[in-house]
């Protein structure tokens, strides 16, 4: 079955939508005229190259762009949405699982992700739940960054001879 190249047809369409807006200077939409509008565009051209164009590889890139772009145009304009680490950490973790329900592959790495950004965007309330055991989980926390290379190292060196 021949795949469909949507991904180039809907950055043309972005890009000329965004550059034609631009020029007639549209009142409403200055504030949108920046990279994070392109992440987006090049974001959803991913994502239609996954769903319409069925190349499920797509869909994690596309996940990625667009939820860091809307993370950029939202963040510090909308008061509850968290201006942390753990909110790109959400946006990958959502991408894997997306790609886990088209392909049925990714859902380890999806809940890794999640449980690591619900750490992250919640360390501050953890603590504080934890208040008996606080000085070993301030430990913890100062701990957790080695213990992701550690891991991230071993899905590099050693999962990947398993699969040859």
């Amino acid at each position: 079955m021949k795949s469909r190249k949507i991904f180039p047809a809907i950055i043309l369409i972005g890009f000329g939508l965004y550059f034609y807006l631009q020029r007639y200077e549209q009142s409403g939409f200055q504030e949108y005229f920046t990279w994070p509008t392109l992440l987006i565009i090049v974001g959803l051209a991913f994502l239609g190259q996954g769903y319409w164009g069925r190349e499920s590889e797509s869909i994690l890139p596309g996940v990625i762009l667009v939820g860091f772009g809307l993370h950029f145009h939202v963040a510090g304009k909308v008061a509850i949405w968290p201006d942390n680490i753990g909110i790109f950490i959400l946006i990958i973790a959502l991408g894997f699982l997306l790609r886990y329900q088209k392909t049925g592959d990714g859902i380890f790495y999806g809940i890794l992700f999640l449980a690591l950004s619900v750490l992250l965007l919640f360390s501050d309330k953890a603590i504080a739940w934890f208040g008996l055991f606080e000085n070993h989980v301030t430990s913890l926390v100062n701990f957790w960054p080695a213990v992701l290379v550690v891991i991230g190292l071993y899905l590099l060196l050693f999962k990947r001879k398993g699969r040859r």
